[in-house]
């Protein structure tokens, strides 16, 4: 039984090269280790850098959920190096991520303007980009998950700039990398081979690998930058689902540390919810992963700042603690 209602013919579309777009940031956004960054300093992020340290001589989750802009701030050698010394053992992101990882690893570039291309028709419809929904109905069949296959497909590709894919490093080195994708978000859903199933598929299995990982949350650490909706929202369902088994296996998993990094400013004590009267009350990182989520146990921190400042800024925390 089919819908009531009419769909909207994909075929009628045209779809440009990616040789046609012009794109915001070039190859040399992206900063290489040695690069100066811009100066970012906190009391408390060598707190943070030392729990990571104790996290990782213990086992437990060392879980890093990121926005897109996180790559488009041109730091993504600076998350590789965090899983390949093994500070990093999850990587989350949204489908935007997906996305200006592959295109970087494509062409050395990315970030189309939505300006420019909006007002043509033209926004989003890129060929090659298409081929991440090839990649999400092989990933399907395989019984892959969404961020593990693009991440297999870029490493064993020849793009000239696979080296600054964090999807194609997370698979060299093991390192479960999920794709959190919602229906109609990402420019992917524009094109005709778009399959939403094969989506709704490997980005749920994509959650459930990123359940599974934070079992280990006692005595571990979730980082968010960046990530206003997607980061607190599939981290508050695992964390309810890992605590309901352990709940029943008489375990607890409440100490733990959550570090949100951000530009958004909090007012008053960033570990105290806000009134409903204030907008600031619906920043969900705030209220979801620096309050309630450690109010039996665990502990907050908050960090505001650019992530061309603040990544590098823990690493080098890191690196300083280790």
């Amino acid at each position: 039984m089919g819908s009531k209602y009419p769909l909207f013919d994909r075929s009628r579309l045209r779809v440009k090269p990616l040789s046609e777009r012009v794109n915001d940031l070039q190859l040399d956004q992206w900063l290489s280790l040695d690069d100066p960054t811009p100066e970012f300093q906190h009391a408390d992020l060598q707190n943070v850098a030392a729990r990571i340290i104790r996290a990782q001589a213990s086992g437990a989750a060392r879980v890093m959920i990121i926005g897109a802009h996180v790559i488009r701030a041109g730091v993504n050698r600076h998350v590789i190096d965090l899983m390949e010394r093994g500070f990093i053992d999850h990587i989350a992101m949204n489908g935007a991520g997906s996305i200006h990882d592959f295109e970087l690893a494509l062409q050395g570039a990315t970030t189309e303007s939505v300006s420019r291309y909006i007002q043509s028709g033209e926004f989003g419809l890129w060929r090659e980009t298409g081929e991440l929904n090839d990649w999400a109905s092989e990933a399907e069949r395989l019984a892959l998950g969404l961020g593990e296959n693009i991440g297999r497909r870029i490493l064993e590709s020849s793009y000239p700039h696979r080296d600054l894919s964090i999807l194609a490093a997370a698979y060299r080195l093991s390192v479960p990398a999920t794709v959190h994708t919602g229906i109609g978000y990402d420019i992917v859903y524009e094109h005709p081979n778009c399959d939403g199933a094969a989506y709704g598929a490997t980005s749920y299995r994509d959650f459930l690998i990123f359940t599974h990982t934070l079992q280990r949350l006692e005595g571990g650490v979730v980082l968010s930058f960046g990530s206003a909706i997607m980061a607190p929202e599939i981290y508050l369902k695992a964390l309810a689902m890992v605590r309901n088994v352990a709940h029943q296996q008489g375990r607890a998993i409440q100490r733990f540390t959550t570090a949100v990094f951000d530009i958004c400013p909090i007012q008053g004590d960033y570990r105290k919810e806000l009134a409903k009267s204030d907008p600031g009350y619906f920043f969900r990182p705030h209220k979801t992963m620096l309050v309630r989520t450690v109010a039996d146990g665990g502990e907050s921190f908050y960090f505001r700042g650019d992530h061309r400042a603040t990544v590098p800024a823990l690493r080098r925390a890191l690196l300083k603690t280790e």
